[in-house]
């Protein structure tokens, strides 16, 4: 039997750490098995403390960039990354890339997918990951594409928190406890060497959000994140559920 599975499609090597770490360390720790997609290193637009180092260069970048993602992965319990190498600024979908995400829809049957928000004005590669995570679901999910391979269901998607929201027309509609794991989140932010001004910044969203997942709960929460569903959620009932 196939253990529960959950995927994160993440346009660069950092983005699933600020924004989803909690969740992922929190599904791992149930025993999920969590499989985080970089489609790029994050090598041109996110990466100015390596470029400022004399004799830098791009593949070295990437190395590095590299060594930090797999550093904050291992710290936060996912079984599989994995490197698409699709650029960055610009990010080029290639139809490889396309079929390879396809097929490890196909193979892997997560329970819930995560990826960025519809729109991001200061990052154009975002919203591109999240086209190209929802397009491939779809083709995945179709009878005709690949039809000797079983289809996808259909894997809730959810929306991660864009740096700046209120620019992106993201609306969290779903509050997540991350408090049990914080500080596998912390480690892995911290393995994020190259982008340490961005270390204090999200574990005030962390506080936050604990904060607004008290208020609509009978909870206590200290640490949360929040996401935006994009499909209806399907329950057999409306009351509360336990937290997990």
């Amino acid at each position: 039997m196939q253990n529960r599975t959950g995927l994160v499609v993440s346009a660069h090597s950092a983005d699933f750490v600020w924004r989803a770490g909690g969740a992922i360390a929190a599904h791992a720790r149930q025993g999920y098995d969590i499989t985080v997609v970089c489609l790029s290193f994050g090598e041109r637009g996110e990466s100015a403390k390596l470029w400022r180092k004399p004799g830098m260069t791009l593949e070295a970048v990437k190395a590095d960039r590299r060594r930090e993602a797999e550093n904050a992965a291992r710290a936060l319990g996912v079984r599989d990354i994995q490197f698409y190498d699709l650029g960055d600024y610009p990010m080029q979908i290639t139809t490889e890339a396309f079929d390879r995400l396809v097929d490890l829809y196909r193979a892997l049957r997560p329970e819930f997918m995560l990826t960025h928000s519809r729109q991001d004005p200061y990052n154009f590669d975002h919203p591109m990951a999240t086209e190209f995570a929802q397009h491939a679901r779809v083709i995945a999910q179709a009878h005709g594409h690949k039809p000797e391979v079983p289809v996808l269901g259909a894997p809730p998607v959810y929306l991660f928190e864009p740096h700046q929201p209120e620019q992106c027309n993201w609306k969290p509609n779903f509050l997540l406890d991350i408090g049990a794991v914080w500080e596998k989140k912390l480690e892995a932010i911290k393995c994020m060497e190259g982008q340490e001004h961005l270390w204090e910044y999200y574990t005030r969203v962390a506080l936050q959000r604990g904060v607004q997942a008290s208020r609509n709960s009978d909870y206590k929460i200290v640490y949360g994140e929040a996401y935006e569903a994009v499909f209806p959620h399907v329950t057999g009932t409306l009351g509360h559920g336990a937290l997990a």
